[in-house]
């Protein structure tokens, strides 16, 4: 899986003008399952995600996790990440699961994020889109999880 994180003061969703998903200060993650992910990569990436230590502590070094803090998620599908460019300017997103092996790897990481945070807000798969954000820092980390 991959995914793109980014520490924010406040984010959201909109579809069509209306706001499907919001949070204060916490973690909009972009979110991308790839062929041949499974469970054990959402449950791996899930677990790094919310150990990540990457707000500041009271000596302003990045030492504390999104839990620590008590900050929201917000975790939005992104098939676009697995983007590959090695074909010329236009990408080709042949390494992204199938639609609905996506779906279903989302639906199950949203789950157990659910299970495992207090703050947790989505987009909606396969949707198009608009997200806000106010990036916190700018903090933009980028993960893969095999």
């Amino acid at each position: 899986m991959k995914a793109v994180v980014q520490r924010v003061r406040e984010a959201r969703v909109e579809i069509e003008g209306e706001v499907v998903g919001a949070i204060d200060a916490g973690l909009l993650l972009l979110l991308c399952a790839e062929r041949g992910d499974s469970q054990l990569q959402a449950d791996r990436l899930l677990a790094k995600l919310l150990k990540l230590r990457i707000f500041s502590d009271e000596a302003g070094k990045m030492n504390r996790s999104v839990q620590d803090v008590g900050g929201g998620l917000l975790i939005v599908s992104q098939f676009t990440l697995a983007a590959d460019l090695s074909g010329g300017n236009r990408p080709s997103f042949g390494g992204a699961a199938a639609p609905d092996e996506g779906r279903r790897l989302y639906d199950y990481f949203v789950q157990q994020a659910r299970l495992a945070h207090p703050v947790v807000a989505t987009g909606v798969f396969a949707a198009d889109m608009k997200v806000h954000l106010v990036n916190d820092g700018p903090v933009t980390i980028p993960m893969q999880i095999s």
